[in-house]
């Protein structure tokens, strides 16, 4: 996720984000796209809608033009009536919501979520869905979720990729994966096995420490 969002610089391979290449023009690909980070970006201590305002700003639209957006932005989020508040006097569901305003206010083609619901109680989490739902159905923006939770994955995503020890082992709809096991749950496990990684891993570890 780091990577496709310029945070970190490959050191192998190539990728095309956004209709850019991810290695030779990284700032065509930061202009194109949103990116929520897992964990987030709003100020405890600013007014919220004053920092999203700058933040539309960075990305160059004249005052006007940037009070504009975030009018619009906080309307659609149902935040408008939050502009004033700090970040720090949100509940977890609203700063949630103000850091996919953050990702949205200057309209990208592509949004990055990096597990946007973790630490959510179920009314927010829920809430959270139907935005990001909206954002598919509605704009037509293509949505690039990660998540642990599988419930969101197939409730959510037309299609899927398990990663597991950095190796794309499985893709597909959730239909297509969840086949007849029942649940992307039950799915994953057969894909994936039962064992906790961090066991089989600190055996490992020991094991080389020992030798």
């Amino acid at each position: 996720m780091r990577m496709l969002t310029t945070l970190l610089r490959p050191t192998a391979g190539t990728a095309t984000v956004a209709g850019h290449d991810l290695v030779t023009d990284p700032r065509g690909v930061r202009r194109r796209i949103g990116y929520v980070s897992q964990g987030g970006g709003t100020s405890p201590l600013n007014p919220v809608g004053e920092e999203l305002e700058l933040h539309a700003r960075l990305y160059g639209m004249r005052p006007a033009q940037a009070r504009e957006r975030v009018a619009e932005t906080l309307e659609r989020l149902d935040l408008t009536a939050l502009a004033d508040r700090t970040g720090g006097a949100l509940s977890g569901g609203q700063r949630r919501r103000f850091d996919l305003a953050f990702g949205l206010v200057h309209r990208p083609a592509l949004l990055f979520l990096d597990e946007p619901t973790t630490g959510l109680d179920p009314q927010s989490r829920a809430n959270l869905w139907d935005h990001i739902r909206r954002l598919r159905e509605e704009d037509g923006l293509t949505v690039f979720l990660s998540t642990h939770y599988l419930d969101e994955a197939d409730a959510l995503a037309d299609r899927l990729v398990i990663i597991d020890h950095g190796e794309v082992v499985a893709e597909g709809t959730p239909a297509e994966l969840k086949g007849g096991t029942g649940t992307l749950d039950d799915a994953f496990l057969a894909i994936t096995g039962r064992s906790l990684r961090e066991d089989a891993e600190a055996a490992a570890s020991g094991t080389r420490g020992a030798a």
